[in-house]
């Protein structure tokens, strides 16, 4: 398969707290015949985000200069970021402020990191893709 016709995910991902979760889901992914797009803060990730269009974004809430759930409500302002797929990768348990934002915002699914092997967040994101 062509570059051009692989699916992307963007992975934005902290890395002080998560660098081995963010290059082994990248190469995760990758071995699944995905593009991979990284971003290790929230204002790169919309960045990347806009500019890429990717496929699914996999998004961590706790990030450094703008946090995921900002990250996630500009990105829905855009015409293409209405509709785009993210999958919530946080370890953060459902407060009332991320309750209301997985309300407001509907990503793809809502998963903690402690509550989910590897392997079951790579087929979250393949079942999210296909």
């Amino acid at each position: 398969m062509s570059n051009e016709n692989k699916k992307k995910v963007l992975i934005v991902e902290v890395v002080e707290d998560d660098a081995p979760l963010l290059s082994v889901l990248s190469e995760r992914f990758k071995g699944e015949g995905y593009n991979v797009i990284t971003a290790m803060t929230g204002e790169d990730g919309l960045d990347l985000a806009l500019k890429n269009k990717p496929d699914l974004i996999v998004l961590d809430i706790v990030m450094p200069k703008m946090d995921g759930l900002t990250m996630f409500r500009k990105l829905r302002q855009d015409s293409w970021g209405k509709k785009a797929k993210v999958v919530l990768l946080t370890n953060l348990s459902a407060d009332d402020r991320i309750t209301k934002a997985v309300t407001e915002l509907e990503p793809s699914y809502y998963l903690i990191k402690t509550d989910w092997k590897l392997d079951d967040i790579v087929e979250k994101v393949k079942s999210c893709l296909e």
